[in-house]
C-alpha cells in the first residue's frame, strides 16, 4: 500500500488560487495538502463518491446531522460527483474543474479541496486539502488562527490522512468489484 504523504499546497490547485468568498485574504494562514498514489486512473468522480461516502465520512455526515440538523444523501453525493449539484451537506461548490473540486463551508470558516493529478503509465496522484480561515488578531492586526483552532490541527492532519485513507480503500475496492476495470 502506498504512504500518503503531507505536500505542499501547488500553486495551480484551486485552493490555493481561488479568492471568491467573504475576505478573501484570511485563507492565506492555514493550508495544508495530503497525496497518496494509486495504480490506475481515477476520475474526479469517482474519487468525489468514494471520499464522501467512505466509513469515515459518514461519521462526519451523521454529525452534522445530529448538530446542525443538515442531510446528507447518498443521492445528494452522487448529484455532487456527477457535477450536477452546487450542494452537499454544509458545503457549496466554489470552484470545480475536470481533475479538482473546491467546496466552501456555509459558514466561510474552511474551505475542502479533491484533486484526481495524472501521473502518467495510468497512475494517478488522489489529493486532498484544507483551509481553514484566520481572524484578524485585534491588538496587532495580524490574521492568525485563534490558539484553540491552532492547539488542535494535529488531530485535524490525522483526520485528513484518515479521510484520504478510507477514500483509498474504496477506490481499491471499486476496482476489485468490477474485476480490475474501473467503474
Amino acid at each position: 500500500m502506498s504512504a500518503i504523504v503531507r505536500d505542499a499546497v501547488a500553486r495551480d490547485s484551486l485552493l490555493a488560487t481561488y479568492r471568491g468568498g467573504v475576505r478573501p485574504e484570511r485563507w492565506t494562514v492555514y493550508q495544508d495538502c495530503y497525496s497518496v498514489p494509486v495504480d490506475r486512473v481515477v476520475s474526479l468522480s469517482e474519487f468525489i463518491f468514494e471520499f464522501y461516502s467512505s466509513p469515515v465520512f459518514r461519521i462526519e455526515r451523521w454529525l452534522l446531522r445530529i448538530v446542525l440538523g443538515v442531510k446528507a444523501s447518498d443521492a445528494d453525493l452522487k448529484a455532487l460527483a456527477a457535477g450536477v449539484s452546487q450542494e452537499f451537506s454544509v458545503w457549496r461548490v466554489a470552484d470545480r474543474t475536470v481533475t479538482q473540486l473546491l467546496l466552501c463551508d456555509r459558514f466561510e470558516r474552511t474551505r475542502s479541496w479533491l484533486r484526481v493529478l495524472p501521473l502518467g503509465g495510468g497512475r494517478t496522484l488522489l489529493q486532498f486539502g484544507s483551509a481553514v480561515a484566520a481572524r484578524r488578531d485585534s491588538d496587532t492586526g495580524a490574521l492568525r488562527l485563534g490558539t484553540m483552532l491552532g492547539s488542535l490541527l494535529w488531530v485535524h492532519a490525522l483526520y485528513s490522512r484518515a479521510l484520504l485513507w478510507a477514500a483509498l480503500i474504496g477506490i481499491r475496492r471499486a476496482e476489485r468489484l468490477y474485476w480490475g476495470r474501473p467503474p
